[in-house]
């Protein structure tokens, strides 16, 4: 037996506001100062025309920096901008004196960026995940407490229609104490390909998908249940991507296996990517269609923790990166009832997706729903029959709305932070450390504590709902 409930999506109805992570430095007739360092697809796109397209009129770019001067040229004709360019961080920040800094750099080098700029007086934007490792880890939030600035860590999965309203349904505690957690996520054989073709495939550069990709997943898991955690033991492989195949090449253009290879995929089809990369690979040598069977790949392509909080949930949590479909499924078991619901997962919708292009609507930034589309999310009480479907539009826009919905927090809404949405250094050393604890625990084939790695404590209550 069912019941259904719609659930609207333009508040969390009883969501605390609490103060924005800091507070605008532009007077009320200005418009908010922007640097951004790094303008590779994420940066260009989302953190650039997009922005402008959405915010234009409360922000402005100042300044663009990257190590590749082609593709930021591009990327200036293409945000339609006419600040300077920098080929030095250190110039870009004294000459242009943003009011944030945005990061949206190779993983591996957000630390020496963010540093730099605190310790030279700037607040931070940082796309996630914050930093690859521990010592880096430690490195920012140093920084920052003796700055006295701050970096906003850019979760944008938290601030989608569907995941807030599963947090105001744990919140109220609906199905009493949570014990359990079941995540699974799913990345489909186009998408889930492309981290082996670029250099995330490189544990140096990106500290692996558990750092890369499950920061996104980390934080939700984290935000959802209120806590931190203190213990991940992990399993992980690569068995399906790398050294796995009989044949392999350096790039898709012009490899003498396209015609065998599922994985072949013509960049040429796609004129921003041709544009930002392979008219600019004589500046920085940078290949964006690199063979995904490369030797020198050396992330995992198989994951699966188990996670400990500090409020005494356990998570199981698996990541598989060659799926036919791309979604995900999430199940919290209660005292009282549990909780499941799910994202794309095509026998469970009504509409197929095409999983080719699931990347590219990932990626845009509309906030219309989608007419007689709906997220669904399973509420059952335990020793009773029936069940609740809670219901919420299904949103156009990339992560379900969650992009376009940070930024307008950031840069208009400052003081709608419903659910303490917005995130910093704390929620971004935690979500990693998960991670960087994983990448430990299957090393060294034991359990690895979160006290290993940081000074900082595992709160059971991260903050009062």
């Amino acid at each position: 037996m069912e019941r259904r409930k719609f659930l609207g999506y333009t508040a969390a109805a009883g969501a605390s506001l609490l103060l924005h992570p800091f507070d605008s430095f532009a007077a009320p007739a200005e418009k908010i100062k922007l640097a951004m360092i790094g303008t590779g697809h994420r940066g260009s796109g989302f953190w650039g025309k997009d922005l402008l397209k959405n915010f234009g009129s409360v922000a402005e770019f100042v300044g663009l920096a990257d190590i590749n001067p082609g593709r930021m040229e591009y990327v200036k004709q293409m945000m339609g901008v006419n600040c300077p360019l920098f080929s030095s961080l250190d110039e870009m920040l004294a000459r242009t004196k943003p009011d944030y800094l945005i990061v949206t750099t190779v993983d591996s080098t957000h630390d020496d960026i963010i540093v730099k700029a605190l310790l030279k007086g700037f607040n931070v934007i940082t796309e996630k995940p914050m930093t690859t490792d521990e010592v880096k880890c430690k490195r920012i939030l140093e920084a920052e407490k003796k700055s006295g600035k701050k970096v906003i860590v850019a979760f944008n999965y938290r601030h989608s229609v569907h995941s807030m309203q599963l947090k105001e349904l744990l919140a109220k505690k609906r199905v009493g104490k949570v014990t359990s957690v079941d995540f699974n996520w799913y990345l489909n054989v186009y998408h889930g390909a492309d981290y082996f073709r670029r250099w995330h495939g490189f544990t140096a550069k990106s500290g692996s998908l558990w750092v890369h990709k499950a920061t996104h997943h980390f934080d939700l898991l984290n935000w959802w249940l209120n806590s931190e955690p203190v213990e991940v033991s992990a399993y992980g492989s690569l068995e399906m991507y790398g050294k796995n195949n009989s044949f392999r090449g350096t790039k898709c253009r012009g490899c003498q296996y396209k015609d065998q290879c599922k994985f072949y995929w013509d960049i040429n089809k796609d004129q921003r990517l041709v544009d930002l990369y392979v008219k600019n690979e004589q500046h920085d040598g940078y290949i964006r269609d690199g063979c995904v069977w490369r030797n020198e790949i050396d992330i995992y392509d198989k994951m699966s923790a188990q996670i400990l909080y500090a409020n005494g949930v356990v998570a199981n949590y698996s990541l598989t990166t060659y799926s036919p479909y791309e979604g995900w499924q999430i199940a919290f078991n209660g005292t009282d009832g549990r909780i499941e619901t799910w994202e794309d997962i095509p026998y469970l919708q009504k509409t197929p997706d095409d999983q080719a292009g699931r990347h590219a609507v990932e990626m845009s930034d509309a906030d219309d729903a989608i007419a007689n589309e709906f997220r669904e999310i399973m509420v059952m009480d335990n020793f009773k029959k029936e069940y609740e479907i809670f219901t919420t539009p299904k949103i156009k826009g990339g992560h379900g709305g969650g992009d376009i919905r940070m930024q307008r927090r950031m840069f208009v809404d400052r003081n709608d932070n419903p659910h303490h949405v917005m995130a910093g250094t704390r929620e971004g050393a935690m979500s990693i450390l998960i991670g960087i604890a994983a990448r430990k625990s299957i090393a060294l084939k034991r359990p690895v504590k979160i006290s290993e790695l940081t000074d900082l404590k595992p709160m059971a209550i991260r903050h009062e709902q």
